[in-house]
């Protein structure tokens, strides 16, 4: 991948997702105009726009929020302000992060028991409260169907291919339909029950067209689904914007709008990261029913916001064996309290705050009824993030600015928070990084030196904002790691 300019790149995955958010736009919606956002009318992205912004500053006034400050700027003209800091000596402004082996009641946690029974649930909460919000208890339930399977070729081996629907209970709120969408591959040639990696994406059967911005060509090399098949493995596409639309003009509407019937959200309800961990989840109730899956080797995958959707799914749901973190940045695993690159102000503002909680909103605040808040106000980080993966097998991903995986996205600091993470994965008899340094002073690796000799691993390859650069030593990496159910 060559290199994008920052603000290219947004709007470039910008026009993909709100494109198929709104090929995928519910019956009854009025939220999202049909077909791909580069021929919509001026009319209607201002439309789209204005339901963005008004559903915004419903959060802010459930928040008593009055002034948010704005995002950095990742790529700016000389002289602007309220750039994107990139000086390792502005970088830490709060080096002390919140402690990952200690209760809130002072408690030191120093066995399992405590992290599984005490220390994690006191985590998953607070992540649920202020970060990425709240599954509703009344979420309805998913139907599934196979509606089309065909057998076809994928790298030179033969694959069986299904399109999958899963309809959700719309009963509560006729008016409003969400069909998940996923593509489940699997080889055609392998008796023994395969390893599947789930991937946030398209949703696309093998020859189906993927949306593509004009002008960005596919990336060279063989493709991540080539790879796991070639590897013997099978691989699950999901469509993301059949769950949640990636715009807070669809709030009011895919899963989170028809669990609310319609209705705008409030504080510690899930954003669309969690809504589309929830998705992967119930992908892998349907992968239960197929006999040719390894259900202990099942694991979930994505890039940018899909690595942070990736994370949040690896976090939150057990079943996950293991996970590829591809360049998540802030949200993912990006440390909030670092200044570089992109900040917490770039997640609650109108661009990304849909992402999140709207509990997460607060710590843009400059002004509001419960005064200013800030990153240093969190009270979790992402090193938490990611211990709560272990001792399941957590890959963290990042390529290089050189070919477009943007310094905005914080690779050292992610490094940082991997080792930082690595006390919950010892605690639980895993091995972490083997980095001895504490997470304030250790050094990013060269590019392609991966650390791979545990269970929590992190490589930096060659390539740009994508993962089919690490898909090969991922894939040999949880081989040697897990064994197969026969065996």
């Amino acid at each position: 991948m060559f290199p994008i300019p920052r603000p290219t790149f947004l709007a470039c995955v910008t026009f993909l997702t709100a494109a198929a958010a709104a090929s995928a736009a519910p019956v009854g919606s009025t939220a999202l105009p049909s077909g791909a956002p580069w021929n919509w009318t001026a009319e209607e992205r201002e439309r789209v726009g204005r339901l963005t912004a008004a559903d915004h500053a419903d959060m802010m006034r459930q928040l008593g929020i009055e002034e948010l400050r704005p995002g950095k700027n990742g790529n700016p003209a000389p002289g602007q302000p309220n750039s994107a800091n990139y000086d390792e000596a502005f970088a830490n402004p709060f080096p002390n992060w919140p402690e990952l082996l200690v209760c809130a009641d002072g408690t030191r946690v120093t066995t399992a028991e405590q992290w599984g029974k005490k220390r994690r649930p006191e985590l998953v909460e607070i992540f649920e409260r202020e970060v990425y919000g709240r599954v509703p208890d009344n979420v309805p339930a998913i139907t599934w169907s196979v509606t089309e399977t065909i057998r076809t070729e994928v790298a030179g081996r033969p694959v069986i291919a299904r399109r999958v629907l899963g309809r959700a209970d719309n009963s509560a709120a006729p008016n409003i339909e969400v069909v998940f969408r996923l593509a489940v591959v699997l080889p055609a040639d392998t008796p023994a029950p395969v390893p599947v990696l789930m991937m946030f994406g398209w949703g696309n059967l093998p020859g189906d067209p993927v949306p593509r911005f004009p002008g960005f060509p596919p990336p060279p090399g063989p493709s991540n689904e080539e790879q796991l098949i070639a590897a013997g493995w099978g691989y699950v596409s999901i469509d993301t914007a059949s769950i949640q639309a990636d715009v807070g003009a669809g709030l009011t509407s895919g899963i989170i709008g028809l669990t609310n019937r319609g209705a705008h959200r409030t504080p510690e309800q899930w954003g669309a990261l969690r809504a589309w961990a929830w998705g992967a989840s119930r992908g892998l109730d349907f992968l239960d029913t197929l006999p040719e899956v390894d259900k202990k080797r099942v694991g979930i995958e994505g890039v940018s916001r899909y690595g942070k959707a990736a994370l949040v799914a690896m976090a939150f749901e057990p079943r996950f064996a293991f996970v590829l973190v591809g360049s998540s940045g802030e949200g993912g695993a990006k440390p909030h309290r670092r200044n570089f690159g992109e900040a917490v102000e770039n997640l609650t503002g109108t661009y990304s705050y849909h992402w999140m909680a709207g509990n997460f909103m607060k710590y843009g605040a400059e002004r509001s009824a419960f005064g200013r808040k800030d990153a240093s106000d969190i009270p979790v980080e992402s090193h938490q993030l990611i211990a709560l993966c272990a001792p399941r097998l957590t890959f963290i991903s990042y390529g290089i600015p050189e070919q477009g995986d943007a310094l905005w996205l914080d690779q050292p600091g992610s490094f940082m928070a991997t080792v930082a993470a690595g006390p919950a994965f010892r605690l639980l008899g895993a091995r972490d990084l083997g980095v001895t340094e504490d997470y304030r002073s250790a050094k990013i690796p060269p590019v392609k030196v991966g650390l791979l000799d545990g269970e929590l691993a992190w490589r930096q390859h060659d390539g740009g904002h994508e993962s089919r650069s690490n898909m090969s030593t991922f894939i040999a990496w949880v081989d040697a790691k897990l064994k197969p159910a026969a065996e």
